[in-house]
């Protein structure tokens, strides 16, 4: 019985340790609509603060709370005539935070629905999605 008790004391005593580090190693990009900007968190603290397009007119960003899908380093739309959407993370259907070449329109609504980035901030994020990995990725949406 003693035994039991000591093996349950020690268990609990590494849940602090365990719960912290798969906090620390949480990814966020929090997009805020409003302000067409895109915060990204690693480990807990900010890393980039960048300016994106989202859904103009006629085409809604999704708004919520999703974890990274899939990845996509070279993506071609097929819905809207093969075009380019480098460094493509998936989270939502076939909504991603991808690269455009429009770089004069972002911090402001452009996009059929897609979160846009500089090619450079999106290289950046692919990466940090891929070294995180999609399950540890929270992509945010708010108006």
């Amino acid at each position: 019985m003693r035994n039991l008790i000591l093996a349950g004391l020690f268990a609990l005593s590494l849940l602090p340790f365990s719960s912290a580090s798969a906090f620390a190693a949480k990814l966020i990009a929090k997009v805020d609509i409003s302000s067409q900007t895109m915060v990204v968190t690693h480990n807990g603290r900010v890393k980039y603060k960048w300016p994106v397009s989202t859904g103009r007119k006629g085409y809604s960003t999704p708004t919520g709370s999703y974890s990274a899908k899939w990845l996509s380093r070279h993506h071609r739309s097929r819905k809207y005539n093969n075009a380019p959407m480098p460094y493509a993370v998936f989270y939502h259907r076939g909504y991603a935070v991808h690269a455009t070449y429009d770089t004069k329109r972002l911090g402001r609504v452009a996009s059929h629905g897609c979160v846009r980035l500089a090619p450079e901030n999106a290289a950046k994020f692919f990466a940090l999605v891929q070294k995180t990995g999609n399950k540890n990725t929270r992509i945010v949406i708010n108006h």
